[in-house]
């Protein structure tokens, strides 16, 4: 029984050794999607307070979070940003970490837009396209079959003629997991093919999984990297369709269009209404036993999600960011360092 609290009194011990030599910089890491928002409030911080400059890196939600509980020290990170909650397991993993005291901090909402190029076709999507687009196995004529869809007007009778590819992020991002649940899923629902794999004696959970997995024939293409990436290929294959957030989108508007999804375009108003259906909140969280010991880190936090920086009128804003109605919560929860 004395074994786990050695564990956690070594742990302990290492993260005091650690912050013997403390940083004097916010080291920051995770989402593709909370990144350029996070690049904006550290420059922005870093030039109008004493603090330095908060380093801020990618690598996508799961990667961010992953390092975010190797443990507590300076050589660890402070910040995770995330375009999902925490799961459990990631919890569980940091406590076993010592990383006990989880700050989670929402600082607004985005949406995950269908774009392609700018002269291209004019797509109106349901997740009913997408699943028939991309699923591996599709139900037609009351049998699940391998998907032979390899063009969008054979997926949806009203799309012209152009070759399915899909650049979809890849499964360490965020974006990955809302897109599966809110399109995916959703399709796999709506077309009768979740049904038909219970009914055929598939248990739901099996069913589920089997509803988010994509084909692996080379229409799907999973993209790693940042959005930069899937911006690049979109730009190399007209026909492409790439799957990002909003707020890239409309910082490349010279470039590229957005399909609506069930009937809804994308943008600030529709997502903070919640009738944009392919929407979710943008987080991050703080390791609360850094704060007090790496400079500006509490500070950065508050930077962050005051109104004027996370605010409607805010460069966040601006920048695509729509900003959170219950934002006055977030600022006292990070005053108060209310912990998970």
């Amino acid at each position: 029984m004395s074994a786990p609290k050695i564990a956690v009194s070594a742990v302990a011990l290492m993260a005091a050794a650690t912050f013997a030599n403390a940083r004097d910089n916010v080291q920051v890491a995770g989402s593709s999607t909370v990144l350029p928002y996070a690049s904006i409030v550290a420059e922005v911080f870093g030039d109008n307070t004493d603090f330095p400059t908060p380093v801020v890196e990618s690598g996508g939600s799961s990667a961010g979070l992953k390092r975010f509980c190797e443990g507590v020290g300076a050589n660890t990170i402070d910040v995770a940003n995330a375009s999902r909650k925490i799961k459990d397991k990631e919890i569980k993993a940091c406590a076993e970490a010592g990383v006990t005291d989880i700050i989670e901090v929402r600082i607004g909402y985005d949406g995950i837009v269908f774009a392609s190029d700018i002269a291209g076709q004019n797509f109106a999507f349901t997740p009913s396209d997408w699943f028939l687009a991309l699923a591996p196995q599709i139900l037609k004529d009351g049998a699940l079959v391998n998907n032979p869809n390899t063009n969008w007007s054979q997926v949806n009778a009203d799309f012209e003629s152009q070759d399915i590819l899909a650049l979809i992020p890849g499964t360490k991002h965020g974006t990955r997991e809302v897109f599966e649940e809110k399109v995916l899923l959703v399709g796999c629902e709506e077309t009768g093919a979740m049904a038909a794999m219970v009914a055929s004696g598939m248990s739901e959970d099996d069913a589920e999984d089997t509803c988010l997995k994509v084909r692996t024939d080379g229409l799907s293409v999973d993209i790693d990297g940042d959005y930069t990436e899937t911006l690049a290929r979109l730009e190399a294959n007209k026909a492409a369709i790439g799957v990002f957030g909003l707020a890239f989108y409309e910082n490349n508007l010279d470039k590229l269009q957005a399909a609506t999804m069930g009937g809804v375009v994308a943008k600030t108003e529709t997502i903070a209404s919640g009738e944009y259906p392919v929407s979710r909140p943008l987080y991050f969280y703080i390791k609360k036993a850094h704060i007090g010991v790496i400079p500006g880190l509490k500070e950065y936090a508050q930077f962050f999600v005051a109104d004027e920086i996370a605010g409607p009128d805010g460069p966040l804003a601006a920048y695509g960011l729509v900003a959170d109605p219950e934002l006055a919560a977030t600022q006292a929860a990070v005053g108060d360092e209310a912990t998970m």
